[in-house]
């Protein structure tokens, strides 16, 4: 975690090698004024690149990344007003009380960035609690998104997110366990 997010627009670009990745982050922090968020190497020898700012200046940041990226752009998107339950989730630290854990929602995508798109469809869909946004870290380069609340809020915020990242054609599964083993929650209690 390179920085934190203080701005509501938020840029994401993963790329299939390394030593673009580092190119690419290199010229899209010249190209304007961003918080970097996540940069780093993932699963299967990508570069995950996460970042925040002003929607003007996160759009030109992305216009850049994705001309120096070309074709080892994998995935990318940009997203203005992104949900502010969604950078807790990112940074893993939401901390759930006992009286919070409600229905299990799981998104599962073939992509960090796909992940993020679910969790701001999700977080805007319906009152639920995200605590947990995974940026392919070790899991093959996939994405995952956990969130808890009502039946009907977490169904109809999978049910969003689903909707949200079809087009992109990167949905692994979606999942919704309505009353869910308490030890599924043992590590975010």
């Amino acid at each position: 975690m390179a920085g934190k997010a203080n701005n509501a627009a938020v840029g994401a670009i993963e790329l299939s090698s390394v030593g673009v990745g580092y190119q690419v982050q290199d010229a899209l922090m010249k190209a304007a004024s961003t918080t970097l968020l996540i940069a780093r190497t993932i699963c299967s020898g990508k570069y995950l690149i996460v970042f925040s700012g002003a929607i003007g200046d996160v759009e030109a940041a992305m216009e850049t990344a994705k001309r120096v990226g070309g074709t080892s752009t994998i995935d990318s998107l940009t997203v203005a007003n992104v949900h502010p339950a969604v950078f807790p989730a990112m940074t893993q630290s939401v901390v759930l009380g006992p009286e919070t854990v409600g229905a299990l929602g799981v998104v599962e995508t073939f992509s960090a960035v796909s992940a993020v798109v679910a969790a701001d469809v999700a977080a805007k869909a319906a009152d639920v609690t995200l605590f947990r946004l995974s940026l392919a870290m070790a899991m093959g380069g996939k994405g995952l998104l956990l969130m808890t609340g009502s039946l009907a809020n977490v169904q109809a915020a999978v049910d969003a997110a689903v909707e949200g990242i079809k087009d992109r054609g990167l949905l692994a599964s979606a999942v919704v366990l309505p009353r869910p083993e308490k030890e599924l929650f043992a590590d975010y209690i």
